[in-house]
């Protein structure tokens, strides 16, 4: 089964339990997509939470609808900009959501949601005397202890000790445990080994939720990340000729989920998955440590659907490092501010974390590649801000030296307006297929899936099709449980 929702009655029972003790009540996929429908007296207990208290409330701003406010806000419309064209130097338009109003300050917060839900409401989860445990190059594990603190659940959160000092050092108040593995975002594996550990120490008293095989993490993009950027298509009013791409980093493969829906809806839009220069996985089966923060790599993730992704771009983390010196150095600002950014574009620049910014240049890159004109749309994705890396400004300062104008002339003459059609890999049929082949080595010689499970996934025309379909069962699951929750 792609999600498991067999049903554990014992353990649900305890979940509710648990659930009613700590006033917890849990939103559907329907209210992430459209939270105008979250019940009034929620929203108005809402007013006086903000956006990061440890308050099971904060359950239902797992929307991309949050009112851009860190206090006491409830909901508006999609979060999203345009990048200005003083900076991606293109003709196209650049949409990009706007994950730095999340609980936490970044979207992994849904995928989590979208791999525990089910899994409490189904009682595949044990709240009460189970650890949850989050494997994570980034962002993951910070969405997944979030949560867990929310539900009360113990929680261990996994990644790389190269990441960023901010992340440690917030989910050392959140987390019941902290586990800092080998190497930077790249190292993957030793995440997945650490799990395997974990696994035999501790047997039936954890349950690993791997973003990278759980399909949780891609039904949430899919439905509820999918419909808001459909949503900002619409109002903006973009012809269905005019919506070009969707480019999002492969990381945990979940984000590029929201690219099948978009093509059920656009079938002409092109998905692109981008990566780092440095770690080309996909592009070159190459391998390598790099600085984009949380997109992962040295494989291909479980949850990603390659036969539906239609180009490769590789950026270099030395450009998305150098802009994040410039969107975030007085110097840097003032000299975008000569150069015609005004002063809304100025405020939204600590918008963009350094991942956030490598997808903005991918979609650039892909813009160039297909001569796309003013009427054209290129989606990406924010994924977080730049207050996940204050610390490597610094760490620039020390290692670079003091970033002056000649500096930020240099990051957006060099970084961003000379990106060209470099590294950049349209896929045919047998592209596809290389690509997905690569799952075998990971999936099924180190992971334990079968020889069935991933040719079902290139050669069931349903295997893809049938993952949407969960959302209204667990919905009806959640909308179940909940009312247990209230039958006090």
């Amino acid at each position: 089964m792609l999600i498991n929702l067999n049903v554990n009655e014992e353990v649900r029972k305890k979940n509710i339990q648990r659930c009613r003790e700590k006033n917890i009540l849990l939103p559907t996929f329907k209210q992430m997509m459209d939270p105008s429908t979250v019940p009034a007296d929620i929203k108005e207990k809402m007013t006086h939470v903000g956006l990061w208290d440890v308050d099971p409330l904060n359950l239902f701003r797992i929307t991309w609808k949050n009112e851009p406010t860190k206090q006491g806000g409830t909901f508006g419309g999609v979060n999203y900009i345009e990048i200005p064209r003083e900076i991606t130097g293109v003709k196209a338009r650049i949409l990009a959501l706007v994950g730095k109003w999340f609980p936490t300050g970044a979207h992994k917060v849904g995928a989590t949601y979208g791999c525990l839900a089910p899994a409490l409401v189904s009682g595949n989860f044990d709240s009460v005397h189970q650890q949850a445990v989050w494997p994570s190059t980034g962002n993951y594990c910070r969405g997944g202890a979030y949560n867990s603190a929310l539900l009360n659940c113990d929680s261990i959160a996994i990644l790389p000790e190269e990441m960023s000092q901010e992340r440690f050092n917030w989910l050392k108040s959140v987390a019941g445990e902290v586990i800092a593995t080998p190497g930077c975002e790249s190292n993957v594996k030793e995440i997945f080994d650490k799990c395997h550990e974990l696994d035999a120490e501790r047997g039936h008293n954890i349950v690993i939720f791997n973003q990278f095989d759980q399909f949780g993490n891609y039904l949430w993009h899919y439905k509820v990340t999918g419909a808001a950027i459909l949503e900002v298509l619409k109002e903006e009013g973009i012809k269905d000729e005019n919506v070009y791409a969707y480019v999002s980093a492969t990381g945990s493969g979940g984000t590029l989920a929201a690219g099948d829906f978009l093509k059920e809806h656009y079938p002409m839009i092109k998905i692109v998955a981008a990566e780092a220069l440095q770690c080309p996985t996909l592009l070159r089966n190459g391998f390598g440590g790099h600085r984009i923060e949380g997109i992962g790599d040295k494989h291909v993730p479980w949850v990603h659907n390659v036969k539906n992704t239609d180009m490769i771009v590789a950026v270099d983390d030395q450009d998305c490092i150098d802009l994040y010196r410039l969107f975030n150095d007085p110097v840097g600002i003032d000299y975008l501010k000569k150069m015609g950014l005004d002063s809304k574009q100025i405020e939204e620049l600590d918008l963009y974390g350094i991942s956030g910014i490598g997808n903005v240049l991918a979609a650039m890159k892909v813009a160039k590649y297909y001569e796309l004109t003013e009427d054209d749309v290129v989606f990406t994705v924010l994924t977080d801000s730049s207050e996940m890396y204050t610390s490597r400004l610094k760490e620039q300062d020390e290692i670079q030296g003091k970033f002056d104008e000649h500096a930020a002339i240099r990051a957006l003459a060099g970084c961003a307006h000379a990106q060209g059609i470099d590294n950049l890999k349209e896929l045919n049929y047998y592209d596809r297929l290389a690509i997905h082949n690569l799952k075998y080595y990971t999936w099924v010689e180190q992971q334990g899936k079968t020889y069935e499970e991933i040719n079902a996934q290139w050669y069931d025309k349903n295997y893809w099709k049938d993952i949407p379909k969960m959302a209204d069962q667990i919905d009806e699951l959640i909308e179940s449980f909940n009312k247990e929750i209230l039958a006090k």
